[in-house]
């Protein structure tokens, strides 16, 4: 099969690899560019494991066709801190004891940070609703409730200071 050029933005750095045009983007992330931070669940889009951004918005990388992100930008949980600062997700998680095992842990921290991008102060129930596509099967999910609840509020005393 032939390989195409893939070229995107992945944590903020231009990356360009060879693909197959049936490559999903996880197996890219992971295995040709080193980001294995992001996990390999499912594979069928259930668990959330392998979520990242694209563009503004969380995708499941098990899902996407790695082509497909073809002059994107792209972040991955390896893209949260920032000179060597832990990003406010990032602290919440470890602060509120926001994982367990950590397998669905790096998911959990880029829906998180998504949700705080598009509901600054959610309520706990839209907190659920918007982890919703992201599945634990150690914590019970009341301290990654708090892990984001953490980071709002952290982000928006940020914004205030």
């Amino acid at each position: 099969m032939t390989r195409q050029h893939l070229a995107f933005t992945l944590n903020g750095r231009q990356v360009e690899t060879l693909v197959e045009p049936r490559e999903l983007l996880i197996h890219v992330l992971r295995e040709e560019l080193g980001q294995t931070g992001t996990h390999i669940g499912c594979e069928t889009s259930h668990c959330g494991a392998c979520t990242v951004d694209l563009d503004g918005i969380s995708v499941k990388s098990c899902t996407i066709l790695a082509v497909q992100a073809q002059g994107s930008d792209v972040m991955t949980v390896e893209g949260l801190a920032k000179n060597g600062e832990l990003h406010p997700v990032q602290e919440g998680f470890m602060q509120e004891h926001g994982l367990q095992c950590g397998f669905c842990t790096p998911g959990m921290m880029m829906r998180a940070y998504r949700l705080l991008q598009e509901n600054p102060n959610p309520t706990e129930a839209e907190i659920r609703w918007g982890m919703a596509g992201n599945l634990c099967r150690c914590t019970g999910y009341q301290n990654i409730i708090k892990s984001v609840q953490y980071a709002a509020r952290k982000l928006q005393s940020a914004k205030e200071g």
